[in-house]
């Protein structure tokens, strides 16, 4: 039989509709010969639907009457539970409740609720094989300050940068305004601490602007960082493919921007009809970079990915300071646009061989976890001492 995979997308997230074009474009890749594909569809409420019609990017147009030409699921979150449960069974007497049985999952979320680690959790507990970072990964590469404090403390370079709470900003403004022109200066770029797809991103030349798009990004989210303005700048991104102990990057693009920084309709409204995802955005493959430049820019990349122990496929944006050469990480993107796929094209490697290493991953990073010792058989409970005296070593009851 098939390997089936779960490809679920979506989601309650600003990058809804990305994910929605990613996942797409990620299916269509899937070599059928060798793999079933189950689509599910977390709509914008958190809604999980699965369906032929899920498969058609125009059923999106009206997301609101989507879900009446799909079927809801649900899966339990029970250890080794690798079925997909229809909400409302289906058969004679409502006896068949399985949609389908699921053997490896890959998550195409792009943002919050979904990219962030939360749903990898509810993986983690099923115990299903899955593709990309994990739960503490995830949610390490997606918020931008954690991120950029791991990676200060294994000396890869990054940005001067401040952070508060949408809180602090709010009970002690002029404070705050003062320890970013003093540490930052202007201009400089304010970012919600855990989006991406340039969301809620805006660069402030001066305290008014400084005002505005800090209000702005705490609109999304409650975590708000700050950071030093690189002016002359040019970003590059670099794909990289493994897990932390064995993997490979990819070749480098340089994203065209058409204002200060690279904006949502940069990256993903370059196509005619703003439905080629990562893909459609206007860039150079590979950039045009001296060979040292290339190779430092790979290795940060690949340092970049080991130390915040992801898995997967992952693309790790950074900045070059044209002034002086200096080379920066950015950010990573742990589910990128389009799953990067164009930069593994570019490096020998198809969309659906990527497609199939993913799944390979899944399984080896599965294998391994199952040889590691996750509970004791013997029952503290039954060695001697009842429950009226305690249990040697349990917190408040050791027994004497």
């Amino acid at each position: 039989m098939k390997t089936n995979i779960g490809v679920f997308f979506g989601g309650r997230s600003t990058e809804h509709e990305i994910s929605v074009i990613s996942a797409n474009q990620a299916i269509n890749a899937i070599d059928r010969n060798k793999y079933d594909v189950t689509p599910v569809y977390v709509t914008k409420e958190g809604r999980w639907l699965t369906g032929d019609a899920l498969l058609d990017l125009r059923n999106y147009r009206d997301m609101k009457a989507l879900p009446q030409k799909a079927e809801e699921v649900y899966m339990r979150p029970v250890f080794g539970d690798y079925n997909l449960y229809y909400s409302n069974p289906k058969g004679l007497f409502g006896k068949k409740n399985v949609a389908a049985k699921l053997d490896v999952v890959i998550p195409v979320f792009h943002g919050a609720n979904g990219e962030d680690g939360t749903f990898q959790g509810i993986l983690q507990a099923i115990d299903i094989p899955f593709a990309g970072c994990d739960t503490l990964s995830s949610a390490n590469g997606m918020d931008k300050i954690t991120m950029k404090d791991i990676l200060r403390q294994n000396d890869i370079p990054v940005v001067d940068y401040v952070w508060f709470t949408d809180r602090q900003w709010f009970a002690k403004r002029d404070e705050l305004v003062k320890k970013v022109e003093m540490e930052i200066g202007y201009p400089c770029i304010v970012k919600p601490a855990n989006l991406g797809s340039s969301i809620g991103i805006g660069c402030a030349h001066d305290r008014e602007e400084l005002l505005d798009k800090v209000e702005d990004a705490a609109r999304y989210s409650s975590r708000i960082l700050v950071e030093h303005y690189v002016d002359q700048l040019q970003e590059i991104n670099c794909s990289v493919l493994g897990d932390c102990d064995e993997y490979r990057e990819s070749v480098l693009e340089e994203p065209i921007k058409t204002k200060e920084i690279l904006s949502y309709t940069d990256k993903y409204m370059g196509g005619s009809k703003g439905t080629e995802g990562m893909q459609a955005s206007q860039k150079k493959i590979p950039a045009d970079l001296p060979e040292a430049t290339t190779k430092e820019i790979q290795r940060l990349a690949g340092e970049t990915f080991r130390v915040l122990s992801c898995h997967g496929v992952a693309r790790v944006d950074v900045i070059v300071d044209g002034a002086d050469g200096k080379i920066y990480v950015n950010e990573i993107n742990t589910i990128p646009g389009s799953l990067s796929f164009y930069l593994w094209e570019a490096s020998g490697i198809s969309f659906p061989k990527l497609m199939d290493t993913l799944v390979q991953l899944a399984i080896k990073r599965k294998d391994r976890q199952d040889r590691k010792t996750t509970s004791f058989s013997q029952n503290i409970f039954a060695l001697g001492g009842g429950t009226k005296g305690g249990v040697k070593g349990a917190k408040g009851g050791v027994k004497r």
